[in-house]
């Protein structure tokens, strides 16, 4: 398999599958040595802006796309290029794809599965259907990702967020990994998958816990206008099983925190 685009998630993914016995390679757009974070991953030169780097993947490889599918027209030619050379592909969306009308009037917000309408006057959207419809790429629509050196305690603490009530839905990197594996053995071509832990909490439930648990975090008070989203990860369950193990959103930061 090839990791397109290698970086925080692609280290993860790349770890987890060299572990079980799979031959992987990783793709970067300028890296000449392999950074700090991953000093075994020997990365290939690949950027989706030069076709004259497309070459260095190999031939019918299963393929893990883990930067935004934009601008469209470069996605479709290297669409063009791989429809009879590559094997299995996984795209990794966001669940921003989703055109949600920007209104605080329903709370909470009603549960959105994959059938929900697309914003596609987003770039990546555009790119991302294009990949699933037209060379059967299965697109995980991803929540917000935590983890080692990246935890939601520290949005809190440099204000990029506030105990509002709006919803927010996250997975844990070791999870979202796991079902990027698993999507690439048994994931249906063309279908796409919401990707979550399955609890939506409010920031200020997150905020409040976080408080309590740590002290050395005291958000200042925030009001949210917008409700957020309730993502629905009931296809990816039935699909894959009890695939996410990180339940425990408040040991986790605890955890993250003390290494």
């Amino acid at each position: 398999m090839v990791i397109l685009g290698c970086g925080y998630v692609g280290g993860f993914v790349y770890r987890r599958a060299t572990a079980e016995g799979r031959s992987v390679f990783a793709t970067s757009r300028g890296l000449h040595r392999s950074p700090p974070d991953y000093p075994e991953i020997a990365y290939r030169l690949f950027d989706l802006a030069r076709p004259d780097t497309w070459e260095n993947l190999p031939q019918g490889a299963d393929l893990l796309w883990c930067f935004p599918a934009a601008p469209l027209d470069l996605v479709q030619r290297f669409g063009e290029r791989l429809l009879a050379s590559h094997g299995r592909l996984v795209v990794l969306g966001s669940t921003s794809a989703y055109d949600l009308p920007n209104s605080a009037g329903d709370y909470p917000p009603p549960w959105i599965d994959e059938t929900a309408p697309l914003d596609l006057t987003k770039p990546r959207v555009q790119g991302e259907e294009y990949l699933r419809k037209n060379l059967g790429a299965i697109v995980l629509r991803i929540a917000g990702i935590y983890g080692p050196r990246r935890s939601p305690i520290d949005w809190i603490k440099t204000g990029r967020v506030s105990p509002s009530r709006k919803y927010v839905n996250l997975i844990h990197v070791e999870d979202l990994a796991a079902i990027c594996l698993a999507a690439l053995e048994r994931g249906k071509p063309g279908e796409a998958y919401n990707v979550s832990d399955g609890t939506p909490r409010t920031w200020k439930e997150i905020c409040e816990n976080v408080s309590e648990q740590l002290t050395s975090v005291a958000p200042e008070a925030g009001i949210g206008q917008q409700p957020g989203k309730r993502i629905s990860i009931g296809k990816l369950r039935e699909s894959f099983g009890p695939i996410v193990r990180h339940h425990d959103l408040y040991a986790e930061l605890i955890r993250i925190a003390a290494q």
